[in-house]
Order: C-alpha cells, then structure tokens, then sequence
C-alpha cells in the first residue's frame, strides 16, 4: 500500500560570514506545533502546482516580507521527518541574498523574529531544526529524524 506524505520547506536565512554568521530565527505562536519554540526563519507547506523552490520565495514574502530570487536559494539537506502518527518530507533551503528588512508579517504565528550567532542558538530552538543547522555546518544532505 503507498501512502502519501505533506512536504513542507523550511527556509533558512543567514547574514554575515565566518565565525561572524547569524541565522535569523522566529518564535513560533498558536500554530499548534512547537509554539514558543524558536525556528528556522521560515516554513510552509508546499502548495498544489508549487515547486519547492515556488513555495520559498512565497513564504519569504507571506512570513518576512522579504523580496527572494529563486537563484538565491540554496538546497542544503533534505529530512525526513516522522513524529508519532505524522510524517513529513521537508527539503531545507539556505537564501543567501534578499531584498528588504525581515519582519514579523504573520503576527497569529509568530511573536518574535531575533538574529542568533551561529554558535550560540538558542537551546529551545526545534529539535529538527538543530539537526539540521548541524547538517548545513557538516555537509550533510539528508536525515532521517523519527521522535516517538
């Protein structure tokens, strides 16, 4: 029997270089899950004709207000991702250039958007994504992350 499963991007967003490297990170709010937990900058569900890549410049847009090209994305690791009774396949992307100041534009879903030095994320920030920062610094592409 197949099966089908929701994919979803999750989108990582970067300044500066080096040891100096900060990742931009939101506090998730009345979502249902992870709520008061930190992310990656960005994640959606990819729509019905969307390509991946389609559905990161249009979260980028909806969640930040930031302008994204996709050649400015970058593929880093692709996670399959399995969470008691749901199960997920997220390609994560890196942007590497935008246009704008990233803001909080979906106030229901986020309550707070703060720059994280790379070496110093915070310890609440999602399981998931943690290893999947790890996998961006380790050139990792994919992972297998399964919580019962």
């Amino acid at each position: 029997m197949r099966y089908s499963v929701p994919v979803a991007v999750v989108v990582m967003i970067s300044r500066g270089s080096g040891r100096g490297t900060e990742l931009l990170l939101q506090r998730r709010a009345n979502t249902g899950f992870g709520d008061g937990m930190w992310d990656l900058a960005c994640s959606g569900h990819v729509e019905r004709g969307e390509t991946p890549l389609a559905s990161c410049v249009r979260e980028c847009r909806e969640e930040l207000g930031i302008a994204v090209r996709a050649e400015d994305i970058r593929f880093f690791t692709l996670v399959y991702k399995r969470d008691g009774q749901v199960t997920y396949v997220n390609p994560y992307f890196h942007v590497v250039d935008f246009e704008g100041e990233p803001k909080i534009s979906e106030s229901d879903k986020c309550s707070e958007l703060k720059w994280f030095a790379l070496d110093k994320l915070p310890s609440d920030l999602l399981p998931d994504r943690r290893e999947a920062v790890e996998a961006f610094l380790e050139g990792r592409k994919y992972i297998e992350f399964c919580a019962e």
